[in-house]
């Protein structure tokens, strides 16, 4: 059952450090894609996760600065999150490259993110429809919110598979 979680963005860990590892180590580079990708990034998303998490991504484009990150090495995408695209306040989806997972990766875009949501003048994030719960509350100190198993997803048309 998924549920969603609560962020307090003022507290938020920092990772320069570990994002400029990940550049100098590896040559990733974290970014906010520009109008010209959007087809690029729409469908690797489409590919490597969903078509609803494509969608997503594709009205993260309709804000200026673009409400997603990416992860790039080269010109290969790694991982990707977006925020505002479903709703407003709300962080994701997201999602890393199997093989490309344990290294931070994740980590620095959930926080590229939330700090967005922070300049955007928000206090506090919804990450909507959390799987691994644990994951952010280890990272960002994220906390469920009770009774929140009913949320704009309980409804959501699905490709078939």
């Amino acid at each position: 059952m998924m549920q969603d979680m609560l962020v307090r963005l003022l507290d938020l860990p920092n990772i320069s450090k570990e994002e400029n590892t990940l550049l100098e180590k590896e040559g990733i580079i974290f970014r906010r894609p520009i109008a010209p990708e959007k087809s690029l990034v729409v469908h690797w998303i489409d590919m490597h996760f969903s078509k609803n998490w494509a969608d997503e991504a594709e009205a993260a484009f309709s804000a200026l600065p673009v409400n997603c990150f990416i992860a790039q090495k080269g010109q290969k995408i790694l991982g990707f999150a977006c925020f505002e695209s479903t709703a407003k306040n709300f962080f994701g989806p997201t999602g890393v490259l199997q093989n490309e997972r344990g290294k931070g990766v994740g980590k620095i875009l959930l926080v590229k993110s939330l700090l967005s949501l922070r300049d955007m003048g928000y206090a506090y994030a919804i990450i909507g429809g959390v799987g691994p719960a644990a994951y952010y509350q280890q990272i960002v100190d994220a906390k469920i919110i009770e009774k929140s198993e009913k949320s704009i997803y309980q409804n959501l048309l699905k490709q078939p598979k």
